[in-house]
């Protein structure tokens, strides 16, 4: 083969311009499209950064080695770059102005009739997953990967610069109680044991912050076995960072300064001053605790309105300290019966039980409360919510968070339906003072709202410490969330670093001292040996890209997707394994799943 051997590849297709007319090159690539103009054939050479014309003369003996190539063969070529005649220039591609006469073709690689154009818009996706490495040669995953791989290296140069150091940590490790369910590792030196695929770093880094290391980060693979949304995939990837001798302020000013180098350099803009809410503000006037700032129609507050109102339903949910909470919705009185009947059965699944609505048309004032209030209390409401004439109150009455769920998925939903939501724009915003509990009813226990190792804010340390457990759902954390259009992009918080209120924390969160030692025990024994105050966060590298790339699908930027039930349709994991592998890690199937697998088989 004299390509390869003798002729080495001398340019990439996509990166040929008139700079290089006159000389000769070797391009090597796949035909992305053939065309026989009667003796002359013309390919479209295609590599990864894109597409240049090639022309095979009857004159030079190349037909006989030409005559047969199809799409998708794999070509090498030598020729001379020469620009193209008048009239033949395409300006749609960048080499559009050349071409090239091939001297030389030879076919390193014959192909199949794909099962799809790569480039087509209406491919079913199982068909793409599929043959997902073929789908990978369309320009716009290739794109979004290229563009994946240089935020990284921005990333790293960032950071680096900054003085951190990047460190990796074990992929095979303990599981962690907390949080989603773990990817487990059965061990076959040490049977009966098991290895958990790392959430997060968490502990590692922390530990690191004790070991001196001052500054950490890493582009971390992270694994979480839970259910899977279009941002969302079992195995991903976060940028991970931890300081020493720092607070949130520091923490908030240094990755706002990557914030603003990423979206210069990938965006071309800056994106000036991002504001800072608290979780409380958020949660009253979005319903969420990552709003998107795309577009307003801010929850509206109408509890004083429909204080002792008469109305049992609302008056019944007031007394119990629930909330009469509503949308003022733009040109809303064109919304139909039957939409306003899916819009209920929408927010039903977020926990709100249903809804009700003021209308006003050309002055006249209709509501499905009607039968309750005059028109002159209707119109009221309208009036001080700033309601015009057009639009609607979308409202509801019920406690607190299904109130917020509910009224959050319908502003999210009006906000596409009605193209409000302002595309030409990114929105950025802090989310800051979250609590530190929240109170699970299915485990009639505390847990974390970020994780067991976010520090409380220094007013509740006495509470923590001394399980004043009155005070729990009052006390606020460190913790401190990047919000980009609606998509939580970071996290992270402030750790605790003394050991004591290590423990506190463990303990107010149901474990007992067994459960501490044996999950925590090596953690709690390094706190002991001088501890510097340290913070950190983690950002989410796929929904960073995601976002960068346009796209609301985070499979559109990374290279080998799971669906929606964590398989891969391609290499069709997850699969069985023999009898004698799981023997060896000393496993038996439940007979359940021995059923599942003989009725599959």
């Amino acid at each position: 083969m004299k390509f390869l051997k003798d002729l080495k590849r001398s340019n990439y297709c996509g990166k040929l311009g008139r700079e290089q007319i006159g000389q000769q090159v070797v391009l090597m690539g796949w035909v992305d499209s053939r065309r026989d103009h009667g003796g002359l054939i013309f390919v479209d050479l295609r590599d990864r950064e894109g597409i240049v014309q090639i022309v095979l003369d009857p004159k030079v003996d190349l037909l006989s080695s030409a005559k047969n190539v199809r799409g998708e063969f794999v070509l090498a070529i030598s020729g001379i770059v020469r620009a193209r005649p008048e009239g033949m220039i395409n300006k749609k591609i960048p080499t559009g102005e050349v071409e090239v006469a091939a001297d030389n073709c030879e076919i390193l690689s014959e192909a199949q009739t794909p099962p799809f154009q790569f480039n087509a818009q209406d491919v079913n996706e199982t068909l793409r997953l599929q043959y997902r490495y073929l789908d990978l040669r369309s320009s716009r995953l290739q794109k979004n990967l290229f563009l994946r791989h240089k935020v990284a290296q921005s990333v790293r140069n960032f950071l680096s610069d900054k003085g951190f150091i990047e460190v990796e940590t074990p992929i095979l490790y303990k599981s962690t109680p907390e949080g989603a369910r773990d990817y487990l590792v059965p061990s076959r030196v040490n049977q009966g044991k098991f290895y958990a695929l790392p959430q997060s770093p968490q502990t590692l880094k922390q530990l690191l912050m004790i070991s001196g290391f001052d500054r950490y980060f890493q582009i971390a693979r992270c694994f979480r076995d839970e259910d899977l949304r279009a941002d969302r995939q079992p195995e991903f990837s976060q940028i991970d960072i931890e300081m020493s001798f720092v607070d949130t302020e520091d923490l908030i000013q240094t990755n706002e300064e990557l914030l603003r180098k990423i979206w210069k350099e990938f965006r071309g803009k800056d994106i000036g001053p991002v504001q800072r809410i608290s979780f409380q503000e958020a949660m009253d006037r979005y319903g969420s605790d990552k709003p998107d700032l795309r577009f307003g129609m801010e929850i509206q507050d109408l509890s004083k309105a429909f204080a002792k109102c008469g109305f049992q339903i609302f008056e019944d949910v007031l007394v119990r300290g629930g909330f009469v909470r509503g949308l003022v919705v733009p040109k809303g009185a064109a919304i139909s019966r039957s939409q306003m009947d899916k819009l209920i059965e929408m927010v039903k699944k977020s926990g709100l039980k249903g809804l009700s609505w003021i209308k006003k048309d050309k002055g006249v004032v209709t509501s499905s409360l009607s039968k309750f209030f005059t028109p002159e209390f209707l119109d009221k409401i309208f009036t001080d919510v700033q309601a015009k004439d057009g639009d609607s109150i979308i409202m509801a009455a019920d406690d607190f968070d299904p109130l917020c769920a509910g009224l959050n998925t319908l502003r999210l939903h009006l906000g596409q339906e009605l193209k409000l939501v302002d595309h030409s724009k990114d929105y950025f915003l802090w989310v800051i003072d979250f609590p530190m509990l929240e109170y699970s009813s299915t485990e009639k226990r505390w847990v974390s709202r970020h994780h067991p190792f976010t520090a409380p804010q220094d007013e509740y340390y006495n509470d923590v410490v001394n399980a004043n457990e009155a005070s729990y759902g009052k006390i606020l954390a460190k913790a401190y969330d990047l919000v980009v259009n609606g998509y939580e992009v970071a996290g992270g918080s402030i750790r605790i670093y003394r050991n004591e209120l290590q423990q506190a924390v463990f303990k107010l969160l149901g474990m007992s001292e067994a459960d501490i030692k044996s999950k925590f025990g090596y953690f709690i024994e390094a706190l002991k040996y001088g501890t510097p105050p340290h913070g950190g966060i983690a950002w989410g590298m796929d929904r960073l890209v995601m976002l960068l790339c346009d796209t609301d699908a985070i499979r559109d930027v990374i290279a080998f997707p799971k669906t929606s039930r964590a398989t891969c349709l391609m290499s069709e994991a997850p699969t069985e394994v023999g009898f004698e592998q799981l023997q060896e890690v000393g496993i038996r199937l439940s007979s359940q799943a021995e059923k599942v697998l003989q009725d599959k088989n």
